[in-house]
């Protein structure tokens, strides 16, 4: 069954940062590899408040296959009270369009394959399009509960 319509993940690298290894975190976050799948991690340069470059690095994933894989890895890594708090919040996490967000903690992704959701902005970003049919809000919310339980 389609979950997710696709998946969009994204990670803003600012100067200084190690991008080889932030790239190679990134891609351990996906539980099937990147290359076979013919998915590009994208790269794009930016210019921060400061002046300074930023590299925004995006993985777009849409295969019925992949979708799903990857919604079973991540509620895997989240532990039982972070899937507690997602569906507690999943009427603000979900906007009109119904895509679900999730923000998860870049530094301890990065460093030691921890998931964990903060609210912050140094994070990971995970923009959800759920598959709703017909497409509708308390549809999508029923999606993401499914997802989550």
């Amino acid at each position: 069954m389609r979950l997710a319509h696709n998946i969009t993940i994204t990670e803003f690298t600012k100067e200084g940062e190690n991008l080889a290894q932030v790239k190679q975190a990134l891609k351990e976050l996906i539980p099937f590899d990147l290359s076979q799948e013919k998915i590009l991690l994208k790269e794009e340069i930016a210019t921060g408040t400061n002046e300074s470059l930023i590299t925004i690095l995006t993985i777009f994933f849409q295969k019925e296959s992949q979708t799903n894989k990857f919604l079973e890895f991540l509620t895997t890594k989240l532990t039982s009270e972070q899937k507690k708090l997602l569906l507690e919040q999943k009427e603000s996490r979900t906007d009109e369009l119904l895509y679900f967000f999730i923000r998860i903690e870049k530094d301890k992704w990065n460093n030691n394959k921890e998931l964990v959701l903060t609210d912050a902005g140094n994070c990971i970003h995970l923009k959800i399009a759920i598959a709703a049919f017909p497409a509708k809000r308390e549809i999508a919310l029923k999606i993401v509960e499914k997802i989550l339980i």
